[in-house]
């Protein structure tokens, strides 16, 4: 049944995006903070859409939205939402966006799923089960070196000036040319390690519904998924590196600027 609600959920949302997907007159705003994090009519739609299914079903259970905040309750379940990861490629008209859905039992992922309508691509894991696309298992890949691997990232819309950000991890990597791709939905980067495209994925500042769904699928697809510090991963810090496992170390020494010799 939660499962099923699930995807029901991750569907209810899905049909919102298609519904406004290059639609001339979208409605959009700014979220005060961020030069240019975006909101639109269709987050919100998603988001009342999903929210309305999973309230169907499981009327006591908490709610953790981007859009809607805390919907909290003393219930052990609690559903982390994304209603559409990727605002910007889906408000520009590029596919890259999904609906991102986990669900926590106890503090516990228990499940994930991401939905790429326009992309025909639905994942779903369960804790123990395995990772899946479109019913089909998925697996990490087998490269075993970050100078061979391909990698993804993204940046924060307000920047942290810190040592060893955004930038100059970014430059650490494209200086030895390797390639480093910006998708623009960290849930779509995690879903394509999960799926082997993608051998690591990294980035510095994310929030609890843009890699509740994602980093389960890591797992369960054979990858491993920390912090910076390679501790235990959790959705509510912010720093995040998802990888097959064989790279893993090896990123993580990169991450600290322990770059190897040319």
């Amino acid at each position: 049944m939660l499962a099923q609600t699930l995807r029901q959920a991750a569907e209810a949302g899905a049909a919102q995006l298609r519904h406004y997907f290059q639609n001339p007159g979208l409605q959009t705003s700014f979220k005060p903070g961020g030069v240019n994090d975006l909101v639109t009519e269709a987050d919100h739609a998603a988001d009342k859409a999903i929210i309305g299914v999973i309230k169907a079903a499981y009327p006591d259970h908490f709610i953790l939205s981007e859009e809607t905040g805390n919907v909290a309750t003393d219930s052990e379940y609690k559903w982390i939402i994304d209603p559409i990861d990727g605002t910007i490629n889906f408000a520009q008209g590029i596919p890259i966006c999904c609906v991102s859905i986990g669900l926590e039992k106890n503090g516990e992922m228990l499940m994930g799923a991401v939905y790429a309508p326009f992309l025909n691509e639905f994942y779903f894991a369960e804790k123990g089960q395995g990772a899946f696309l479109n019913d089909r298992r998925i697996q990490v890949s087998q490269r075993d070196q970050v100078l061979h691997a391909c990698m993804v990232t993204g940046f924060p819309y307000t920047y942290i000036n810190m040592p060893n950000g955004p930038l100059e991890c970014f430059e650490r990597f494209i200086r030895r040319g390797i390639p480093v791709r910006r998708l623009g939905s960290a849930a779509i980067d995690l879903c394509w390690v999960a799926a082997g495209r993608f051998d690591g994925f990294y980035e510095h500042k994310l929030n609890a519904w843009d890699s509740a769904a994602g980093w389960l699928l890591v797992e369960e697809a054979g990858g491993t998924v920390t912090d910076f510090e390679g501790q235990p991963y959790s959705p509510y810090q912010p720093r995040i590196v998802a990888t097959n496992g064989r790279i893993h170390a090896e990123l993580l020494a990169w991450l600290r600027g322990e770059v190897p010799a040319a």
